[in-house]
């Protein structure tokens, strides 16, 4: 038996209405989604740890999610896991005919702007022209964020430079304090998103994942409130028993450790 059939015999079984497990056959699509989510964060952390023996075991999790939706909508004569799988080989196969077809070989730069005019062309097909229509909603906002600017870059709405970002970023600033100012609190959030979606549009320009640098931010973040509580420890404190004065100064501390720490 090929591990794959095994898997969905598993699947299959967890299902059975009488005799598989109860949390298993009471989910939906809408209440497994989030675990699904949840799996490819997990699949991403192990990546961004470098750690390969996890990374088999989180992929394994995330192909189970896969597993769990087939399995759902197959119940629901919708389709079926082979469905899935022939669905995305279609769709792979159609989106490289340069490896697949006639068609002459293509860059890495070539084909990215092969494959957007062939989702283009998708969407047509499906109804949805519109250039925005297919960024998924359920994406992260600042990952979703990018893709709407570049989609729009795409066609030709976009700032020249990084130096229009910059103004508009303390366009944006300035509206912030504004409102924070007047205490409106409603406004500031809104101008608080528009902020963020300005940066997210910056992270695009520059090529880089916002999501990506914000995890490293969050991670650098962790490292040195742990540097700080580790220095505080040494006295008996804990950082409740500091002062923002003293943990300042450990801040700075930490980051001159960092910089004289030997690159591995």
């Amino acid at each position: 038996m090929r591990p794959i059939d095994r898997l969905l015999g598993v699947m299959e079984r967890l299902r059975d209405p009488h005799c598989g497990c109860p949390w298993d056959v009471e989910q939906t699509f809408a209440t497994i989604a989030p675990y699904t989510i949840e799996e490819a964060y997990e699949v991403a952390d192990a990546i961004e740890r470098n750690d390969l023996v996890e990374l088999k075991g989180e992929l394994g999790d995330l192909l189970f999610q896969v597993v769990f939706h087939a399995r759902m909508a197959e119940e629901q004569g919708l389709f079926a896991f082979d469905d899935v799988v022939t669905a995305i080989a279609d769709k792979l196969e159609r989106r490289h005919p340069h490896v697949f077809g006639d068609e002459a070989q293509r860059s890495s730069k070539e084909q990215t702007v092969a494959w957007e005019a062939i989702k283009a062309a998708e969407r047509k097909d499906r109804k949805k022209p519109g250039v925005l229509d297919d960024v998924p909603v359920g994406l992260p906002a600042l990952t979703r964020a990018a893709k709407l600017t570049k989609r729009a870059g795409r066609v030709g709405f976009d700032w020249p430079s990084t130096d229009e970002v910059f103004d508009k970023l303390a366009e944006e600033v300035e509206e912030l304090r504004v409102e924070i100012a007047a205490g409106d609190k409603a406004k500031a959030r809104e101008e608080l998103g528009d902020l963020l979606f300005v940066v997210a549009n910056l992270a695009r320009k520059l090529d880089v994942e916002p999501e990506d640098a914000l995890r490293a931010a969050n991670t650098k973040f962790v490292r040195r409130f742990g540097f700080i509580e580790a220095a505080l420890a040494k006295d008996g404190r804990t950082p409740d028993q500091s002062d923002l004065a003293e943990m300042d100064r450990l801040w700075d501390a930490a980051k001159v450790a960092e910089k004289a720490a030997p690159e591995a």
